[in-house]
């Protein structure tokens, strides 16, 4: 990001001098002109057989150097703009590295096995966006006719409801949210009541005429959900006090601008039928671009450092990558297993999908053999951690001056 506002500011000042020296130009060109329009007229209203008289012949050479010099000022400006113009092209290149292979090892998808996983999430993933004939053309063309059915009709189906939604068309969700309302009713989903109450809204929108078809609507369908959604009921009530005199002049008048409503209604659906699913609201394969996109000027910052320590081969040559972190008091080596995984990547709360815990003090997640332990000061550190503090059957807490024994420590489960 901070690369892309480099290069951007480079070219607001291309842009900016571009516009400037247009400017300048159509000015000095436009007087120019004119002065030598006039020069012109003088000459063509003088008698034929008139000599030019010595300040006659001096006003022409000034006029002639007046134009040369005009010239020549534009070729400079114009050079310097190409100066301005080139330094854009050294700003990508300090700020962007073209060799994003660097951060990579070939032999990381090397073998059939990996090369079928990839495919097989691709295709997942374009089956996801609605892409069925690219998918299926990639699944008939990989081998792989298992993920065409196993991965299609599920998408399908959500695709074809998202596009209803899309076109303000409730029946598909509708007749989804039935058909499932069990499972919905085990997750707490409030999508059903939400679909129904967008109907409601369309039948009052239709006026008086149409009041009668929304109170009888609403006793067959907002009956069961009244333990939940009781204040919403009531709220949707009130709007039939109004319809005679316009709604849209109501306190309630806001709900009628439903946009809101339905960009909920698609959320909730697309939330809900992945959660159905047993899949995440982001495809596999967006995640894990966005996470290598945010990993990459870590890595490539790490390579670099490597490169000037000449120790550039470990990179290929092991699975480790020896990181240096620098402290007030010390220095030590952290070494990264696998890039990607170890580099800290925030990509907002819908990519979190479980429970985690770093240890403060060493910096690593937990894992099943080395787990979070709870001192008796209340603070948590991991067991690695735990263990390089302890000081015979003693230990001070990081964090405050309790001293403690380390059995006391207990361990725990998120």
């Amino acid at each position: 990001m901070e690369g892309c506002c480099a290069v951007e500011r480079e070219v607001d000042k291309v842009t900016t001098k571009f516009q400037s020296i247009n400017e300048h130009a159509g000015r000095t060109l436009q007087d120019l002109v004119l002065y030598i329009e006039n020069l012109k007229v003088e000459l063509e209203n003088a008698p034929e057989d008139h000599e030019l008289t010595i300040g006659q012949k001096d006003l022409l050479a000034a006029a002639m150097s007046k134009v040369k010099e005009t010239i020549s000022r534009l070729a400079t400006d114009h050079r310097d703009l190409h100066g301005t113009v080139s330094k854009v092209g050294k700003a990508i290149d300090r700020n962007f590295v073209s060799d994003f292979a660097a951060t990579s090892r070939e032999d990381v998808f090397a073998g059939q096995e990996k090369l079928e996983l990839i495919n097989k999430v691709i295709c997942q993933h374009f089956y996801r966006q609605g892409m069925r004939d690219v998918a299926d053309e990639l699944a008939k063309e990989s081998d792989l006719q298992d993920v065409e059915f196993q991965e299609r009709e599920p998408f399908t189906e959500l695709n074809h409801i998202l596009d209803s939604l899309k076109d303000r068309n409730l029946e598909p969700a509708l007749a989804w949210s039935l058909a499932n309302r069990e499972a919905l009713y085990g997750i707490e989903s409030s999508l059903e009541f939400k679909l129904h109450r967008l109907r409601f809204i369309e039948l009052l929108k239709k006026g008086p005429n149409h009041q009668t078809d929304a109170i009888t609507y609403a006793r067959t369908h907002f009956r069961q959900f009244v333990d939940r959604h009781e204040k919403d009921i009531q709220t949707l009530m009130g709007m039939l006090l109004f319809v005679p005199n316009g709604i849209g002049t109501s306190p309630y008048g806001g709900l009628l601008l439903d946009s809101e409503m339905w960009m909920d209604v698609y959320e909730v659906f697309t939330k809900d039928a992945c959660r159905m699913l047993g899949v995440s609201v982001h495809s596999p394969l967006s995640t894990c671009v966005n996470a290598g996109c945010t990993a990459i000027p870590a890595l490539l910052n790490i390579k670099q450092v490597m490169m000037q320590r000449q120790v550039a081969g470990i990179w290929n040559g092991r699975d480790e990558l020896p990181v240096r972190v620098v402290t007030a008091n010390y220095q030590y080596i952290v070494f990264l297993r696998h890039p990607c995984l170890k580099i800290e990547i925030d990509l907002g709360t819908e990519a979190r999908y479980h429970s985690m815990f770093a240890c403060p003090i060493l910096r690593q997640q937990s894992t099943e053999t080395n787990p979070p332990m709870r001192l008796i000061c209340g603070h948590v550190i991991s067991k690695d951690a735990l263990d390089k503090l302890c000081t015979g059957n003693k230990m001070k807490c990081p964090y405050c001056p309790v001293e403690q024994s380390p059995n006391d420590a207990r361990l725990i489960y998120f």
